[in-house]
């Protein structure tokens, strides 16, 4: 026999069900909303303290890695393909024509180059630069060389020439995603190899490689470069002088390791990449630290990338020219004439600096390594209608030269060099 006491039990029961339900319901609702609008922490943060979904969860999920972990990116794996060289060109005042000389020399449809003649150049001379860019038909036609048109002002011992050379790899990055290294030149520098010798020596290299002249003994650039704090005003006007000093000198920096080097340098693609975008923030700090210090484009990517355990593996220890300094170093290098033939072809390096105005060693690289008639681009395999080369054919079609085989000797050497650890030391 049911009582009284049981009946009043089970109706208060049925009273409070139908809301419990329909709470439940309601709640349920609310929470999956709120993990598809992002207002909780997805489901693999909650399984830190809660073990109870780590048989769900982790077959769909994965813990990310810290951006900062990510520095070498997949085009360190070498690759059978033919590689690209994105090119920047520079010069000042009076360089237009040496400028557009070393440009044809260099040139070839597969890759991209950038030109700029800087704020100090007349307005005229960098007009004509454009016009010739505009107007010619193999470049009109492939469309892979780029004017910086808002020209910057470059002083060689300030940070200014650092600051361009990072714009030039801005644009570089922008318009195109499938160079694979970074070459920066002067308007004085001159190639001792042909393009198609380039490509095919760097076509089975691992495209990690940087090549980047350095060393961590400053010497007397510790007292006469790395202490001293100077200005640049190349950062704040736009006339050309001088640097100024100020006082007082700073002392060496122990956040970081300074490493100093050649200002010419060849950097592939995944450490241009980390120099833009910086992503744990040591390019920008060392760009900063940089701004007052003497010829910084001699330390700044040797500090960057010899402060990186990721890329230090990449380094391989020189710029690929042929330089012929004072010893000790003077702030300039000698003007090279035909005497130093002989040396220029026995180094092996790709390129060589610094030559004058149509200089005859010049013309003697063009006829004996270059092949190249006069004003003419430089032959290649891409070249459909023989030596004139006005008129594209395959782009991918490489014919090496002798240049190929003094070029893969050296690197070869380096290479091997390389792999045994003497890097960054």
């Amino acid at each position: 026999m049911v009582k009284l006491k049981d009946i009043k039990c089970f109706h208060t029961e049925r009273t409070w069900a139908f809301p419990l339900g329909i709470t439940s319901i309601v709640c349920l609702f609310l929470l999956a909303t709120c993990f598809n609008m992002g207002l909780l922490p997805p489901l693999y943060k909650i399984n830190s303290f809660f073990p109870l979904f780590n048989a769900r969860v982790s077959s769909n999920h994965s813990i990310p890695h810290y951006a900062e972990q990510k520095v070498i990116s997949s085009n360190l794996q070498s690759r059978t393909s033919t590689p690209r060289f994105a090119y920047l060109i520079s010069g000042s005042k009076g360089d237009l024509n040496k400028l557009w000389r070393t440009l044809r020399a260099l040139y070839h449809p597969w890759n991209y180059y950038v030109v700029h003649l800087d704020l100090e150049s007349d307005p005229d001379e960098r007009m004509e630069l454009a016009s010739r860019v505009e107007r010619d038909p193999m470049f009109v036609k492939v469309g892979n060389v780029y004017m910086i048109m808002k020209a910057n002002m470059v002083t060689y011992r300030g940070p200014t020439m650092v600051s361009n050379t990072l714009h030039a790899c801005a644009i570089l990055l922008k318009k195109n995603k499938d160079w694979d290294w970074f070459i920066n030149l002067s308007a004085s520098d001159y190639p001792l190899v042909t393009q198609d010798d380039l490509l095919s020596t760097f076509r089975n290299l691992n495209r990690g490689w940087n090549f980047v002249e350095h060393t961590s003994e400053l010497g007397w650039k510790e007292d006469q470069r790395a202490m001293p704090l100077m200005i640049d005003p190349g950062l704040y006007e736009n006339k050309k002088s001088d640097i100024f000093w100020v006082q007082p000198d700073r002392p060496l920096p122990t956040a970081f390791k300074l490493f100093t080097g050649s200002a010419w340098m060849v950097l592939s693609r995944s450490f241009v990449e980390y120099c833009i975008w910086g992503w744990d923030n040591l390019p920008r700090t060392l760009l900063m630290y940089y701004t007052n210090f003497v010829s910084s484009p001699e330390g700044y990517f040797q500090t960057v990338i010899c402060n990186v355990p990721e890329f230090i593996p990449t380094v391989i220890n020189h710029d690929m020219h042929f330089i012929s300094w004072d010893n000790p170093p003077k702030q300039h290098p000698h003007v090279l004439n035909i005497s130093d033939t002989k040396n220029m072809i026995k180094s092996g390096a790709a390129f060589a600096r610094k030559f004058g105005q149509d200089s005859t060693v010049l013309d003697r690289i063009d006829s004996e390594l270059l092949n190249r008639p006069n004003g003419s681009f430089t032959p290649g395999g891409w070249c459909k209608d023989g030596s004139s080369c006005s008129e594209v054919g395959k782009p991918t079609r490489i014919k090496p030269g002798p240049g190929a085989k003094r070029l893969r000797k050296l690197i070869n050497k380096l290479v091997r060099s390389a792999q045994n650890g003497n890097q960054c030391r």
